[in-house]
């Protein structure tokens, strides 16, 4: 179990500005190839701007918040689902992986929370040049949040997740590094984002969520 071994054995806490955990090589390199075979669409062939969110202009709020109608934001972005799971076979296994009781039994112990009856949600995520995020705190649903990047084109270290302390200002960068992963729980001050910076080609990654709201993924 690939996840769990890099989270037992290749982690590593940190409490600065919040909790949270870094890790190292939780995908398999068929992972790896499907998330950078993966087609998204590039935001800035369609007459739309990074608004600082990741629903993008004509996102309605209410997608982030479970509910799968999200206006033009749908079109970009690429949630691992049973419909478009033959496209995706190796991360399908992935998330059959973080469905399982020896990795959510692990994550519960982590962050504190129960994550019985909980749902798995992936994403893959491409981001352009032109791509920011304003700081945020994630919604209560998202019991757990987290980013595995996937630096296959030489980018820059400084494109990993920006953290902030209470007051708004940027403290710490989680390093773009290749098969390079953090996660944390949700709550109060636990600001992250991104701040504008240059892309050259693109920000490959995969979001990785355990939610209460329902997904094709319910952990077992």
């Amino acid at each position: 179990m690939t996840f769990l071994n890099s989270i037992l054995n290749q982690s590593k806490k940190h409490d600065f500005p919040f909790d949270h955990w870094e890790y190292n090589n939780a995908l398999s390199k068929e992972c790896v190839e499907e998330i950078i075979k993966a087609n998204i669409p590039d935001v800035s062939k369609h007459n739309l701007n990074y608004d600082g969110t990741r629903a993008i202009d004509g996102g309605a709020a209410e997608f982030r918040e479970g509910i799968a109608s999200g206006g033009k934001a749908i079109k970009f972005r690429c949630f691992v689902t049973k419909e478009n799971a033959s496209q995706f076979p190796s991360l399908v296994k992935f998330i059959n992986e973080l469905q399982s009781k020896a990795v959510t039994e692990t994550i519960s112990k982590m962050i504190n929370k129960d994550l019985n009856n909980s749902y798995v949600r992936v994403e893959v995520i491409c981001d352009r040049e032109g791509f920011w995020l304003k700081p945020h705190c994630d919604i209560k649903e998202k019991l757990m949040s987290g980013l595995i990047f996937v630096n296959k084109t030489g980018e820059s270290e400084d494109l990993g997740t920006d953290f902030y302390n209470e007051k708004l200002k940027k403290v710490k960068t989680v390093p773009y590094k290749h098969n390079y992963g953090y996660l944390f729980t949700s709550g109060p001050n636990t600001w992250h984002g991104m701040e504008k910076k240059k892309i050259v080609k693109e920000r490959r990654c995969i979001q990785i969520n355990y939610v209460t709201f329902q997904t094709d993924w319910k952990v077992e």
